[in-house]
């Protein structure tokens, strides 16, 4: 920061006793009391100057303030007042009113060299790179060997520079490449409310709304008419789906600035997206659920980035899938709810039955497991359970599955079903094939048997149905051509003959 300017009283041999405060002495003339002659306003504003540059010395900056403001207010064509108060507000952060005082002063001498190296110092914290360069072009016009805003202009520089690296990504939408340069271009220009409003919409955009709208508040306190500030405010409550308060937000920046772009957009996407979100919500509690996917999907297309809304539309179309039991396609939008947030208790449970359903036991356990650690409710636990058992039923031979019946088939049903693959898988059927071939058919041959052997007795069914006592269930020795034998004995041979003497 440049030192106060330090302008001494011109004291002359020319000057009249009015230009000064003297005390004046008894004469032979006069020998009454003391004549005190009153200060003018120029004597007494280089007072206060002095008094404020003593302040300021002594980092009592607010002191020094009030000091120059006298100065300034007993003598208002004093460039050097204007000069020192500038650099005083520099120290206070309070770049605006130094830069109104840097360039009142400059106004008043054009020729005051360190007035305008605190415009350039103040443009370069402001961000104003145009600003800057011109006050550096006028000092080097004033004086071309000056060093004195060497570091700004460098800074104005790098500042361009940035801009259009900044710009690049941010029509790139790589939101946090642009928050990276901006915190580097806030470094060189911490007033620059442009760079921190920006570093704010790509935050909001990245989902770290908290962030955005510490930034925003900060600056809507020091200027409550900054459009950017409110529009930034308004994508705050958008991305974090309170759609109603933004698009308040939104219309509030178009006031503030009927030309604002993105206020502008963002009010007709945040009422189309509310729409679209209330229309879906509407069909899918009225039973029109393929409609409600029609919807939920279009809205879905509107904004990639608000992850917080598409989180909601995504569990929504899953539980339409769920309806028209598209399991497979509600497991999908859960999966992608989920790797948007791992903590969204519906989805995790929507997706945990899906997969039940579609009998895929151990990612239904899996994700009540998940489930149970967000929140443990009885309900969970006992899903958790349910799956469990679902699963160790799993892991046994499915003897529905092997006959190829349903577990609601009856008796009759199960003996035409034995008697059907039986006949298909018997070894002497297959004789002539390869050794492999055999193997595989005596197999499946052994396999029938077993699950006609439990199926057919309603005793060893019931238990295999409630999953009870599975392992006393598994026949080792058991003999597939005996229970073959057994079976065609007492029902009749195929072709109708009660004789086992047949051919394939």
């Amino acid at each position: 920061m440049e030192d106060v300017i330090v302008v001494s009283s011109d004291s002359s041999s020319n000057s009249s006793n009015s230009d000064m405060e003297i005390d004046m002495e008894p004469t032979e003339m006069d020998n009454s009391s003391e004549s005190i002659v009153p200060k003018d306003n120029a004597t007494i504003a280089e007072e206060r100057k002095k008094l404020g540059n003593d302040q300021y010395k002594a980092q009592n900056y607010q002191s020094a303030l009030k000091f120059y403001a006298e100065a300034i207010s007993l003598c208002p064509d004093s460039a050097t007042y204007y000069a020192n108060r500038s650099a005083c507000y520099m120290m206070l952060s309070n770049y605006t009113n130094a830069l109104t005082d840097a360039r009142t002063a400059v106004q008043l001498d054009p020729s005051f060299e360190k007035a305008y190296v605190r415009i350039a110092k103040c443009c370069v914290a402001m961000g104003d790179i145009i600003g800057a360069e011109q006050a550096i072009k006028k000092i080097e016009e004033l004086d071309p060997q000056s060093k004195s805003v060497n570091t700004e202009k460098q800074a104005a520089q790098q500042l361009r520079q940035l801009e259009q690296t900044i710009q690049t990504n941010y029509d790139s939408k790589a939101y946090r490449n642009v928050v990276y340069y901006l915190d580097t271009g806030i470094k060189l220009a911490p007033a620059c409310y442009r760079y921190r409003l920006l570093k704010a919409e790509c935050l909001a955009f990245l989902g770290r709304c908290d962030e955005a709208v510490d930034i925003a508040i900060s600056i809507i306190k020091l200027d409550n008419t900054s459009a950017d500030a409110i529009y930034v405010r308004g994508l705050c409550f958008y991305y974090t789906d309170n759609l109603e308060k933004g698009i308040k937000h939104f219309e509030l920046a178009l006031q503030l600035d009927p030309d604002h772009k993105k206020a502008r957009e963002m009010r007709a996407k945040s009422k189309a997206l509310k729409d679209m979100k209330e229309n879906g919500n509407v069909l899918f509690k009225s039973g029109r659920y393929r409609e409600a996917q029609t919807v939920y999907s279009e809205a879905l297309k509107i904004d990639e980035f608000n992850k917080d809304i598409n989180s909601k539309l995504l569990y929504n179309r899953a539980l339409v899938h769920s309806k028209i039991n598209n399991l497979r396609e509600a497991v999908t939008d859960c999966t992608r709810v989920l790797e948007i947030n791992d903590k969204y208790l519906k989805a995790l449970l929507l997706r945990a039955r899906c997969y039940n359903d579609l009998e895929k036991f151990e990612e239904c356990c899996n994700d009540y497991e998940a489930a149970l650690q967000i929140q443990k409710t009885p309900e969970i636990k006992k899903l958790l359970r349910d799956a469990k058992f679902a699963l160790k039923k799993s892991k046994r031979k499915d003897y529905y599955k092997i006959l190829g019946v349903s577990r609601n088939a009856g008796e009759d049903e199960i003996k035409k079903a034995y008697r059907k693959k039986a006949l298909v898988h018997h070894p002497d059927r297959h004789a002539n094939s390869s050794p492999e071939e055999r193997k595989e058919q005596e197999l499946k041959f052994k396999e029938i048997g077993e699950a006609y052997a439990i199926l057919s007795d309603q005793r060893k069914k019931m238990r295999y149905d409630s999953g009870q006592d599975m392992e006393e269930l598994e026949q080792a020795d058991f003999d597939p051509n005996q229970m073959f034998r057994h079976f065609f004995q007492f029902s009749g041979g195929p072709g109708g003959q009660s004789s086992f003497g047949f051919e394939f």
